[in-house]
């Protein structure tokens, strides 16, 4: 009897030790687990409108250019990298907002030769593929829609550094260039000038100017 109590006796110390092992690596485990997920957290970039800018430019009569840019916009960038290597980028820009400092010219723009802003009163853009190509430098490729219909472009982009602003915001700056084809997004005027040319070139020069706050967690000011 004294025998099969000892034995008893030490299967439930033996039991206790394997219980207190797994409750031990069963915190391990969960540490490890927030400790990955906090590493590969997602950060949220929001674009200050006030201090961004999208703009273009045109060939006007083969000799000159023309620019303009749109106010109405908005664009949201996340992250898990430090160095923005695997970010994702949305924007959407609000057509019937293209102001180039002339009403007449405001108003064909608007019109079905060009955007059509009543049918089509956006267009966004979407990134699909983000390549670092230097230390400060991306080629950053993306769905742009115009007149709802969709082509792959490339942003040619640099980054402008992070830096945290005397409010106690994070803020980070990109500039982005590409070159798009207007008729490959459905724009219809085509008003020759002359010399084979056209009054309004096909190639349209974008630039992208955005500065990103980056959203604080929830119950932080």
């Amino acid at each position: 009897m004294f025998i099969l109590l000892l034995n008893i006796q030490q299967n439930h110390n033996i039991f206790e030790r394997i219980t207190e092992m797994i409750k031990q690596l069963g915190g391990l485990l969960l540490v490890l687990i927030l400790g990955i997920t906090a590493l590969n957290a997602e950060n949220v970039w929001k674009a200050d409108k006030v201090h961004s800018n999208v703009g273009f430019t045109v060939t006007h009569m083969l000799v000159s250019e023309v620019g303009g840019k749109f106010s109405d916009f908005d664009a949201s960038l996340t992250a898990t990298k430090d160095d923005f290597s695997d970010m994702k980028i949305d924007a959407t820009i609000k057509t019937a907002s293209v102001n180039t400092d002339n009403d007449k010219r405001d108003g064909h723009l608007k019109s079905d030769d060009f955007f059509n802003t009543e049918k089509f009163p956006a267009m966004t853009f979407k990134s699909t593929k983000v390549e670092k190509t230097g230390t400060d430098t991306y080629k950053i490729t993306g769905d742009l829609t115009i007149r709802d219909i969709t082509k792959s472009v490339v942003l040619d982009t640099k980054f402008k550094g992070v830096i945290n602003d005397p409010w106690g915001n994070t803020r980070a700056g990109f500039k982005a260039t590409t070159t798009i084809d207007r008729f490959e997004f459905g724009t219809k005027w085509k008003a020759p000038a002359g010399d084979g040319g056209l009054v309004v070139s096909k190639n349209v020069d974008i630039t992208l100017s955005f500065e990103f706050v980056k959203e604080k967690p929830q119950g932080k000011k």
